[in-house]
């Protein structure tokens, strides 16, 4: 049976009276994430990976261990993640500084190696965990963390096979010297302290002096 004018404007009345029914939206999840990135940063720094547990994370992060698993999948995801996160980071200042640089490898060179020490010096536990902790990784995250270090490497074995070529290098090993050279620069995370006597920019300034010398240009005095 149609319905009456009074039962359809009732009808209307009644809808405006119970408007739909607003849900609330999903909270932000950032700064959650940010403290079980962040205690578990401090965990694997101080315990390893495998001597940390959900349960370590998760109380370093002032949250229940359940509520992890809203976030990561598993501690290997977040392992992965952070690794990931600092190379990401690390590539991303190295191809900042290269891009700002001049045109010659010198500058590209001392450019590029004071963002390098920097961020070692700055991250010293994501840089140590990205260094140390590849042989916790899992296929997948092994395959990601190898690309990305490569990535990194061959910045730097090109900015030295152009100097070779152009002739400002002299070094008859640049794969060896690309190698010492990343390699000064990771171990840097294993023994700065920030109230120690040098602080990062000495030490790129430094960095950058041996560099040099290892390519074959002698630093300016």
């Amino acid at each position: 049976m149609p319905r009456s004018a009074s039962t359809t404007e009732s009808g209307e009345r009644d809808a405006a009276s119970h408007p739909p029914r607003r849900y609330p939206t999903r909270p932000d999840t950032t700064a959650s994430r940010n403290a079980i990135i962040a205690a578990a940063t401090e965990n694997f720094q101080n315990r390893g990976y495998h001597g940390t547990s959900i349960r370590d994370i998760a109380r370093d992060a002032d949250m229940t261990a359940a509520s992890i698993y809203h976030h990561f999948p598993s501690k290997q995801h977040i392992l992965q993640y952070l690794m990931e996160s600092a190379l990401k980071t690390v590539i991303s200042r190295t191809q900042s500084a290269l891009i700002n640089a001049g045109k010659s490898p010198v500058e590209q060179l001392e450019a590029v190696v004071r963002a390098w020490v920097q961020f070692h010096a700055c991250n010293t536990a994501e840089a140590l965990i990205s260094s140390t902790e590849i042989r916790s990784l899992d296929a997948v995250g092994h395959r990601l963390v190898i690309s990305l270090r490569d990535q990194q490497q061959q910045l730097f074995r090109d900015i030295i096979h152009r100097g070779v070529t152009d002739g400002v290098f002299t070094t008859v090993y640049p794969v060896e010297a690309s190698r010492a050279i990343i390699n000064m620069g990771v171990a840097i995370s294993s023994w700065y302290r920030p109230n120690g006597s040098l602080t990062p920019d000495d030490i790129a300034e430094r960095y950058v002096s041996i560099a040099l010398g290892a390519v074959g240009v002698r630093a300016e005095v």
